[in-house]
């Protein structure tokens, strides 16, 4: 060992005393070989030691180690001994049971003493008593869970026994070496140390811990990986030194301390918890981090608690009721003190102390002030609470049942992770989505393509997916059976057409068979597949891989295999472009990590098989034309006499045009010929006849044999990413099939059905700096090191080689893919580059011993990894670039468009292109043609603030103005008539990242919110995640309005953690938005009805009930205030205790619940169909501060009638108190349910039975509670009261009489309103009531009217053309001249001397 025991134990001591820091970086190599300097102490404090647990360091390793947490794990909150004290504390936290506990506290004082110690005490313990037994319940069913996956299986190394033994995962500790088969789930983050696979590599799904079901790969610690034997962890005598525990799963580094050397780790070697080994035998690792220590584990922080903004609303309500409560105790008391300052002398009421002696005046006040508090209590709704609980999982049992909200294919419901916030869907006024993955599907297609400046459109594939209706959209089933579904050469698009029709249909049977194994295979093996079920595999749908090639391409490709080999004069000219097209679709091929695995549970990769050979006279042919092709890659082509051809000029020059563009392609824009095809078809026919007789039918039977010598096994692309996945697709089009991959080798299958394994010397992984790939290959036959490079234009075409000054095809060729690259931008195409570089030895052997040493390197080896991959993608060779389409989620256009009708602003936040982004926006109605649209660009903060300022100038007056600053000239083009009048048109705003960093860092946030508030929708460009986040946070936190966000990526997470409700899609990206979203979808058209319908039922529900409750409290209490001024504000009650604490338990509490679950203003169908309904939650309608006083003055008007029409009745009489409560008890229940009744805006069967079993178990209870209760309440008894009162005429009038003239004023405003001053919801509500033909006919019409009184131009304009064939946009501003936008510019040209700037 390099180091001792002592000094490790030293180094641990230290560790444990210094501070935890999660970001300082590893300690240098030479601090490390400095044990006595004190320089390193505070590097160290954020490290962890792990000693293997073989007995190699018996003596210290246990005093080490003993620190550490085990792998047990608890995510339960309470045990059995301390549920109730921890239970009761944290339901402490709500102000109204601390109320209520108080309360119920003070009236233990026999001095201010009101009711029973009991009867005050029993309020707050039902009420914490349900939710007790409901966290207690949910506790539960942790402790079960924590439960099954602590006694889990795996094979751990036993020092003693010197082998693997089985132990349950909680008994496995840091420094155990663990052994794990294919399929098996890893039990704690380990440091891989041996795999069974080549170089060390392993595969992990991380489905269990982000949803992607894509493969990674992970390296094992390079020295200790030996395929040909097995790992002995008895004579691993190695320390491992790593950061300390942490959540971040992309952070982990530290070194493997040998007695020689040192060896550096990333995360590329780390096994994290919960993931499951795939496609390899055995693994071995050593555990760093167990149980809650796991990466996994401290990403889990359970289920987030928001507030909604109701409840915010609720909680400044209830302080007003405790204002209202401290005036009316204040009254009270102060009206006591007055009556006992009437008396002579001390009233006969009052008793002496021990002393004789009788309190003060003062202190009678303020004894009756507390008193009084106890009395009017139940003002403070404390079953408010619990009501609301109870409604919201009502609403979320509906919401998460509904059926159109339901996803058959994914077998997938609605999921809401947050309980607390459903109210808030109805009131969102800014909405914030991502755009790959959630407006788009995330399923990648090949469009186009365009090789060395020849465009091919792909119209036969175009059309397949504008038809294109998929079966069944269940990701998964197999890319294709062996060879059997590569097209021949000779087929022609019908046929290709067929064949991807039978591939479609026969995916469906193994998709439905593979649900059925997985099922079976997950019921067999008991916890590895009962907690982790097996998904299906990404981004291999039928509309992903059934590609239609073009057949111009296909037919050049068909030249380059057939004709090449004989066309030796035609080298320099058809042979370059032969070279480039078989390079392009090699480097779609090969430039990617796509792994090939079976199709069947469970997945294993597929190996090359030994039988797959071609001839020997096949590979020697295809090795002269790989020759060839090397040849006339490497030869000039600067004049004809320099190929060293006979061939007629005039016939060369027509073979160099075949780099113009295709003959179906015709593109005015870019201005270049349409004669491609004429030098290809001109060499066809001269040598059709002279070689297809003799080389056709050879290269035929060579198709048939490969196509016989695979194996009939299903396969399928597990690939991390839908772009390279659909490249390899496009190659397998084209019959350039991957068929598979090993870490040191690809298998390519050729067109002619040859195989290449190609050596796999080194791949540079994309990151998000570089934004490119590339792979490093060595040719099987030319020999050639190859770098096959992909990635952004807007990185990769600063890469290219300078082609040299005579070389003018280069050139033209890099000119025409730049046209392409912007023209498939514009029509909303993802684009690629697509490049190659040869590589001589020496080159290669220096570039590789660099990137050695960068990797194995301790400090900055990020940082030297990068500069490696920056040295060697130089001077790249320009083949050609694709266009990927991501296509548009259905039913996302009527989405935007019914959301934006709803008055919910729409910005759309994403990393992609202006471009492209700009196009998707139009095509899903976020941008109209209408609209008056404002590109900002600007990296300059001065530039930046005139031009937010011209704009904020123009959008306010909306005229032709001249705006001249120091910098900026502004020239206004004259407005089109059709828009003329319109005086308030819509406006949107398009944004790129860095003029937002420009925003954030320049202190501009204010102009920019004042703009942006301005636009109906903000398209922000190439924003990072933190972009994201930070302008939700800006438009929350200062335009205090209501946001949501959604997405679907780990990229989008803290934009939905940040907004006041965020909604996760669980699409092809994993499940990271998801964990950490408050809601949860399959499609963003759910989000319609889920805003529109949901939320809007959700808030008039729950907004209606707490005003109910307010006003039931207020209403019902007032009774015993206007009591005190005729007894003297004694704190004496008229209505029995019991009865009064079970008016609001027990006979008022079950209809206002009815009402909030299940109380329809508007139907559904209405709703969807007037998105403008949707406005009303928006301004808080139904529950405000204006709606709240009104029901408090109606509450106190209430409480007077139903206190003193019964006390002028009985004005006179004999009755006793009991007798005179009882009638005011009784008809204060009719009231308040009718009140109920009045507001209801549904009717069924529960709501009759609720209102009608209230009364009849009021009546039920109180007849046996008078019957039974003799002397329970002394000194007044209510013995047979309620018997007598109904014996009684006058009490039957007195509750008939009473709720009229109580509710008259609230009948009439409801009446008045529903006629003369009707909303839109009660116009909605009114039209929900005729038949279905005049309501069609009435939503016409509204509609019209409300287009009508908002854009007139809008009557005369109905015809919309296609904004790709308008000359102009007549509303479209740029702002940026250095920026040459795809689309249209019309309405404002801003030029500014931003050069000088």
């Amino acid at each position: 060992m390099a180091h001792s025991i002592e000094w490790i134990r030293f180094r641990f001591q230290r560790q444990r005393t210094g501070s935890v820091s999660e970001t300082t970086p590893l300690l240098s190599s030479s601090s490390l070989n400095s044990p006595g300097n004190e320089q390193w102490s505070p590097v160290l404090s954020s490290q962890r030691i792990i000693i293997p647990n073989n007995r190699k360091f018996a003596k210290d390793s246990e005093m080490l180690m003993r620190d550490y947490l085990s792998n047990k794990i608890r995510t339960t909150k309470y045990t059995f001994i301390n549920f109730l004290p921890k239970n009761f504390f944290e339901q402490c936290y709500r102000f109204a049971n601390i109320y209520f506990l108080f309360l119920a506290l003070l009236n233990w004082f026999p001095s201010i003493e009101v009711f029973h110690k009991e009867i005050t005490m029993l309020p707050l313990v039902i009420v914490m008593s349900i939710t007790a037994v409901k966290d207690g319940v949910e506790d539960y069913k942790r402790y079960r869970f924590d439960k099954k996956i602590n006694q889990a299986r795996t094979q751990v190394f036993d020092w003693k026994q010197k082998q693997y033994v089985e132990k349950c995962w909680k008994d496995v500790r840091v420094g155990d070496f663990v052994r794990l088969i294919c399929n098996e789930i890893i039990p704690a983050d380990m440091l891989l140390l041996h795999s069974s696979e080549e170089n060390g590599i392993c595969h992990i799904e991380t489905s269990n811990l982000d949803g992607e079901t894509n493969l990674k790969q992970r390296l094992a610690v390079k020295g200790f990986s030996n395929p040909g034997s097995e790992f002995e962890p008895e004579n691993f005598s190695s320390t491992i030194t790593c950061e300390s525990p942490n959540n971040e799963l992309n952070k982990f580094k530290g070194f493997v301390e040998k007695p020689e050397k040192k060896i550096g780790f990333n995360k590329d070697s780390l096994l994290l918890r919960g993931c499951t080994i795939r496609n390899t035998k055995v693994t071995v690792g050593i555990v760093v981090y167990a149980g809650h220590e796991t990466k996994a584990m401290l990403n889990n922080n359970g289920p987030r608690y928001k507030r909604s903004k109701l409840e915010r609303r609720m909680n400044i309500d209830v302080l007003c009721c405790v204002g209202l409560l401290v005036v009316m105790c204040l009254t009270g008391a102060l009206g006591h003190s007055i009556w006992v300052g009437t008396f002579p002398s001390w009233p006969p009421f009052e008793l002496p102390d021990r002393n004789g002696n009788f309190i003060s005046v003062a202190v009678s006040g303020f004894y009756m002030f507390l008193t009084m508090v106890i009395l009017l209590q139940v003002l403070i709704p404390i079953s408010l609470y619990v009501s609301i609980e109870f409604v919201k999982l009502g609403q979320i049992f509906f919401i998460h049942n509904d059926v159109d909200l339901y996803d058959e294919s994914t077998n997938m419901r609605l999921q809401c992770r947050a309980l607390n916030i459903t109210e808030d869907l109805g009131q969102i006024q800014y909405l914030f989505s991502d755009k790959t993955g959630t407006l788009t599907e995330n399923k990648m297609v090949f469009r186009r393509c365009t090789i060395m400046g020849t465009e091919f459109r792909h119209d036969e594939n175009t059309k397949r997916l504008s038809a294109h209706t998929e079966l069944d959209s269940y990701d998964g089933g197999p890319l294709f059976q062996s060879t059997g579904s590569v097209t021949n050469l000779q087929s022609s698009s019908s046929e290709l057409r067929r064949k991807s029709i039978r591939s479609m249909q026969q995916s469906q049977s193994i998709c439905s068979q593979q649900r059925f194994n997985g099922f079976e295979s997950c019921k067999k093996s008991g916890m590895h597949c009962g907690s982790f079920s097996s998904q299906g595999v990404a981004f291999n749908s039928s509309v992903e891989k059934d590609i239609s090639p073009d057949e111009v391409l296909l037919k050049r490709i068909r030249d380059a295999v057939v004709h090449v080999d004989t066309l030796t004069q035609l080298k320099a000219g058809i042979g370059l472009e032969s070279a480039c097209i078989i390079d392009f679709f090699l480097a779609l091929a090969l430039c990617n990590t796509v792994m090939v695995s079976t199709a069947t549970q469970p997945r294993q990769r597929v190996l090359p098989s030994p039988l797959s050979k071609t001839s020997t006279n096949s590979l020697e042919k295809l090795q002269q034309l790989f020759q060839k092709l090397k040849l006339a890659r490497t030869s000039p082509i600067s004049t004809p006499s320099q190929s060293g051809s006979d061939v007629p000029e005039s016939l060369y020059n027509k073979a160099m045009l075949s780099s113009e563009v295709s003959p179906t392609s015709s593109y005015g824009v870019v201005g270049v010929t349409d004669d491609a095809g004429s030098g290809a078809d001109s060499i066809n026919n001269v040598h059709e006849n002279e070689v297809v007789n003799n080389i056709g039918n050879e290269d035929h039977n060579i198709i048939e044999d490969g196509a016989e010598k695979q194996s009939n096994s299903e396969f399928c692309y597990e690939a991390e990413s839908p772009d390279e996945a659909a490249l390899v697709h496009a190659a397998r089009a084209y019959n350039f099939t991957l068929l598979s991959r090993t870490p040191d080798q690809v298998t390519v299958k050729l067109p002619q059905g040859d195989l290449l394994t190609f050596e796999l010397l080194h791949t540079l992984a994309f990151d998000s700096t570089r934004k490119r790939m590339s792979v490093i290959v060595k040719h099987p036959l030319t020999k050639e090191i190859i770098v096959y490079t992909k990635g952004a234009d807007s990185v990769v075409m600063d890469l290219l080689e300078e082609p040299a000054k005579e070389e003018r095809q280069q050139r033209k060729i890099t000119v025409k893919t730049q046209k392409y690259l912007d023209w498939y931008a514009s029509e909303g195409l993802r684009t690629l580059c697509i490049t190659k570089k040869v590589l001589s030895d020496s080159e290669y052997e220096k570039w590789a011993s660099l990137r050695y040493e960068a990797e194995t390197s301790i400090d900055r080896r990020e940082q030297l990894i990068l500069e490696t991959a920056l040295r060697l993608e130089t001077n790249l060779k320009l083949l050609g670039a694709t266009g990927i389409e991501d296509r548009l989620q259905d039913g996302v256009p009527d989405t935007i468009e019914a959301l934006r009708e709803a008055g919910i602003l729409t910005w759309v936040l994403t990393g992609d292109k202006q471009e492209t982004a700009v196009n998707i926006a139009y095509a899903c109605k976020l941008l109209n043609s209408k609209d008056l649209i404002f590109t900002l660009n600007s990296e300059n903060q001065e530039t930046c603030e005139s031009l937010l300022d011209c704009i904020l100038e123009e959008v306010k007056k909306f005229h032709g103005v001249n705006c001249t600053t120091s910098k900026l000239t502004v020239n206004f083009a004259p407005v089109s008539s059709a828009f003329r009048h319109n005086t308030k048109p819509s406006f949107g705003l398009v944004i790129d990242g860095k003029t937002l960093s420009v925003i954030f860092h320049g202190s501009l946030q204010k102009k920019f919110l004042d703009l942006a508030k301005r636009c109906q929708a903000v398209l922000c460009c190439r924003s990072t995640p933190l972009q994201k986040s930070m302008v939700v946070k800006l438009v929350r936190d200062h335009l205090k309005v209501m946001t949501l966000a959604i997405g679907d990526g780990a990229n989008d997470v803290s934009m939905i953690q940040a907004a006041n409700v965020g909604i996760g899609i669980s699409g092809q990206e994993g499940m990271q938005a998801v964990m950490a979203s408050d809601f949860a979808i399959s499609h963003f058209k759910h989000l319609k009805k889920l805003l529109l319908v949901h939320g809007h039922w959700c808030y008039t529900r729950l907004a209606n009930m707490i005003i109910y409750y307010f006003y039931k409290n207020v209403a019902y209490v007032n009774l015993l205030f206007w009591y005190q001024f005729f007894c003297g504000f004694s704190g004496t009650s008229m209505i029995d205790y019991w009865l009064m604490i079970f008016f609001n338990l027990l006979f008022t509490s079950l209809p206002p619940l009815i009402c909030g679950v299940l109380d329809k203003d508007v139907s559904a169908e209405m709703l969807l169909e007037l998105p403008e309904l949707y406005i009303s939650g928006q301004q808080s309608g139904a529950y405000n501060r204006c709606t709240f006083w009104i029901t408090m003055l109606d509450a106190f008007y209430q409480s007077l009638v139903c206190f003193f029409i019964p006390y002028f009745t009985y004005q006179g009489s004999n009755i006793d108190l009991f007798t005179f409560g009882t009638p005011m008890n009784t008809l204060s229940l009719f009231t308040i349910l009718a009140h109920l009744a009045i507001e209801a805006k549904t009717w069924t069967w529960l709501h009759w039975g609720s209102i009608i079993g209230s009364i009849v178990f009021y009546f039920l209870v109180t007849l046996v509670y008078s019957a039974t209760c003799v002397t329970c309440n002394h000194p007044s008894n209510p013995y047979w009261i309620m018997q007598q009162q109904m014996t009684d005429p006058l009490f039957y009038l007195i509750c008939l009489i009473t709720p009229i003239v109580a509710l008259f004023p609230r009948y009439l405003f409801r009446s008045l309103q529903g006629t003369l001053f009707s909303s839109r919801v009660l116009k909605a509500r009114q039209l929900d009531k005729v038949d279905k033909e005049q309501r069609i006919q009435a939503i016409k019409v509204w509609k019209g009217l409300d287009i009508s009184a908002n854009d007139p131009s809008s009557l005369t304009d109905s015809t919309e053309h296609s904004r790709m064939e308008n000359v102009n946009h007549p509303y479209t501003m740029e702002i940026n001249p250095q920026f040459t936008t795809p689309f249209p510019v019309g309405i404002a040209n801003i030029q500014s001397s931003i050069s000088s700037a």
